[in-house]
């Protein structure tokens, strides 16, 4: 178990003792992190978790400490990174780990990085 996941759990025993939730809310990061590459609502992972989607914010950002859309957009830069790495072209980057538009995928990887995807790149060869 990790130090994180030890976090988690202490904070679910102090704030929520009910399990079912705190395994729905783990059971939907799980989710975001394996379909990140497609186009998910806050609903399509709301549903995942069974829970109302503005109960399943509330919860997430309680255990996570980040709302599940911030969680997603990190999952998706984490990976465009690993593909920067391996030299592919940042248009095929961006549309591989789901963003919709190469305008918004370097708008947030700026954001998240402080640097372009290109200027990330070159730098990370």
């Amino acid at each position: 178990m990790t130090y994180y996941h030890q976090q988690v759990l202490s904070l679910h025993n102090n704030l929520y003792p009910k399990e079912y939730l705190l395994a729905q809310v783990i059971r939907s990061k799980k989710f975001i992190d394996t379909n990140f590459t497609k186009s998910l609502s806050l609903d399509d992972i709301a549903g995942e978790a069974f829970i109302s989607k503005f109960h399943f914010i509330r919860l997430y950002k309680t255990y996570y400490g980040i709302t599940p859309h911030q969680h997603l957009k990190r999952v998706r830069v984490a990976a465009a990174k690993e593909l920067l790495k391996s030299g592919m072209p940042v248009a095929a980057v961006c549309y591989e780990v789901g963003f919709e538009s190469v305008p918004s995928f370097t708008r947030l990887f700026k954001t998240i990085t402080g640097t372009t995807p290109f200027a990330w790149q070159i730098r990370s060869r």
